[in-house]
């Protein structure tokens, strides 16, 4: 086995670099690290301050504050993730909602959205029913979605309480990252 010492390696063509032949293993040693694994990625949470939410209607959650985001891709002013040109592919899209004050039997929904539309596919929402009275309830989410270069993804929240229901902070976020192509 011979060893190459290079510092980088394009493609004659320009376009595509292929390591190994059908059948071969390509295998990184110990202590190597490969550079933007599951990128672009990013966690935003609500914070400091709740955001009320009315019955019966889907609304938007604002998370406006990130623990961070690789890609600048997540707007704090929006909700919205957008994929940045080149990064299209599937994701894991993950959420938790905190509600306070729900009833016994209220529901909590929570809904991905995407490029604008609530996604009909019921993989990509969650429900959850509060239980024993007046309560603080948690709605967790995750799926794989494929997306592609500028599509965006956004959280809504539904309950049916009755009265505006606060979506928590700082316990409530939303993030995603690139699994792959």
């Amino acid at each position: 086995m011979a060893t190459l010492f290079v510092d980088k390696i394009d493609p004659q063509s320009g376009t595509t670099l292929s390591l190994g032949s059908s059948g071969d293993t390509v295998a990184l040693t110990s202590g190597v690290v490969q550079s933007n694994l599951n990128y672009p990625a990013f966690v935003a949470y609500r914070s400091p301050s709740s955001q009320s939410i009315p019955s019966g209607t889907n609304t938007k959650a604002i998370f406006d504050a990130e623990l961070f985001d690789t890609d600048s891709a997540y707007d704090t002013s929006t909700g919205a993730f957008t994929v940045p040109s080149g990064k299209g592919g599937k994701y894991n899209i993950f959420f938790t909602i905190f509600m306070d004050d729900l009833d016994d039997q209220d529901v909590l929904l929570g809904l991905i959205y995407k490029n604008g539309s609530a996604t009909t596919n019921p993989v990509y929402q969650n429900q959850v029913y509060a239980s024993g009275g007046t309560q603080n309830t948690f709605l967790n989410f995750s799926s794989v979605i494929s997306l592609s270069d500028s599509d965006y993804i956004e959280v809504y929240v539904q309950h049916n309480q009755g009265a505006n229901q606060n979506l928590r902070a700082p316990h409530s976020h939303f993030g995603a990252y690139r699994i792959g192509t």
